[in-house]
């Protein structure tokens, strides 16, 4: 069930990428470079706007896969430049660089996250890391609710004909091909089907507004003492982790010097 997980999952985002490219081509081909003033409406501005605070969350989670600052910095190029085609191939190499045995367990899990931090639930992360996060994306989710209400007060609904340009319509390929990256994250973080169809059509219908929400949503079921990464698996892998460190805490409390415990102390002194 695991391997045809990865299976599955490495042939849609390859097929992304495919889907999103081939559009970038066709538009550049037909309606020329998106470089242009004209094409920069106020609707294509708050896409925009849509569109980047999704990349600034996947970039997050680059960020946190990448030990390297010189790969951080590649990989941030490639998604403010590329947009979701780069969220599909780093997402496609994820799964390409798993081992038999993780691609035969839980494939999600161990692209979401690090080797140094699977099955250990780390607390060496502080509590300000997961208020910063908190405080981050309510900013970036007010800022965008910011945005949509302004551009719909200045240039009315985006509901037009007129609006929907050659690359606006490539900008929202773009964009929605970001949204199933996420809604696939949201699929493995819920626990029934319900909730993840609710949550996966806020994304489609209100995009970084709905990430944002989420987001926010998750970390504040994370403890202030807990690191942000856990904010990637879903509760079981959570329990595990946690259920890991108390039994590696326990038996490192049991290997200690009996003299730290007083009735262990009195007990050897009288064998």
């Amino acid at each position: 069930m695991a391997a045809s997980t990865k299976l599955a999952v490495t042939c849609l985002f390859i097929l992304l990428a495919c889907f999103v490219s081939a559009t970038v081509v066709y538009t550049t081909v037909t309606d020329g470079l998106p470089f242009r003033k004209q094409l920069l409406t106020p609707w294509m501005a708050a896409t925009l706007v849509d569109f980047y605070i999704n990349v600034f969350a996947i970039a997050a989670w680059v960020f946190y896969k990448e030990n390297c600052w010189i790969r951080n910095l590649v990989w941030l190029v490639l998604l403010v430049c590329l947009g979701s085609i780069t969220t599909c191939v780093y997402v496609t190499w994820q799964l390409l660089k798993l081992s038999s045995q993780e691609a035969a367990q839980d494939p999600i899990y161990h692209v979401l996250l690090r080797n140094d931090h699977k099955g250990v639930k780390d607390r060496k992360a502080t509590c300000f890391s997961v208020s910063v996060a908190r405080i981050i994306f309510c900013i970036l989710g007010c800022l965008m609710l910011g945005t949509l209400a302004y551009t719909i007060l200045t240039d009315g609904s985006p509901f037009r004909k007129e609006l929907l340009t050659p690359w606006l319509t490539a900008t929202l390929v773009d964009f929605y091909t970001n949204v199933i990256a996420i809604s696939v994250w949201v699929t493995y973080k819920e626990s029934n089907w319900i909730s993840a169809f609710i949550w996966i059509l806020l994304l489609i219908c209100t995009g970084s507004l709905g990430t944002c929400s989420y987001i926010v949503s998750q970390l504040f079921h994370l403890s202030p003492q807990d690191p942000v990464y856990l904010i990637l698996i879903n509760s079981t892998n959570r329990q595990k982790a946690g259920m890991r460190k108390r039994r590696d805490s326990n038996s490192g409390y049991s290997d200690c010097c009996p003299t730290q415990n007083p009735c262990i102390f009195v007990a050897t002194v009288m064998l």
